[in-house]
């Protein structure tokens, strides 16, 4: 059984950095893709960057790209997400997903998610 656990969320002033984990286990083969989604109040779900295992292979929204990184450690099981340069519209409910995208974006192939985890920013 596939089971994601997300962590790294808090308040942080705009300007900061925050680094999200999403500890990752349960799967049965190599082929899965997982992102990173955060949903803000009164908002819809929106799809922030993603990761595909095979490859490695990344994708970052316009919105946070140049300022959010996604990363692995395949020894850990474990997929990050650095953001920097925080601004107050980033802050949202933070959750990682998985599924088995062929391009990592296809976000409603995401059947896998996370409790999610807060990120609020401000001063």
């Amino acid at each position: 059984q596939v089971q994601l656990v997300e962590s790294g969320g808090g308040l942080v002033q705009p300007g900061g950095s925050l680094r999200l984990s999403c500890a990752a286990s349960g799967f049965t083969s190599d082929d899965y893709a997982i992102g990173w989604f955060r949903q803000a109040p009164g908002k819809e779900r929106e799809g922030v960057a993603c990761i595909h295992n095979s490859d490695g292979s990344t994708f970052h929204e316009d919105s946070v790209r140049g300022r959010f990184t996604i990363s692995r450690d395949n020894a850990k099981s474990t997929v990050y997400l650095q953001m920097n340069s925080l601004q107050p519209e980033d802050t949202a409910v933070y959750y990682c997903a998985a599924g088995s995208a062929f391009w990592c974006y296809e976000y409603d192939t995401y059947d896998y998610w996370g409790q999610g985890t807060q990120v609020t920013v401000s001063s």
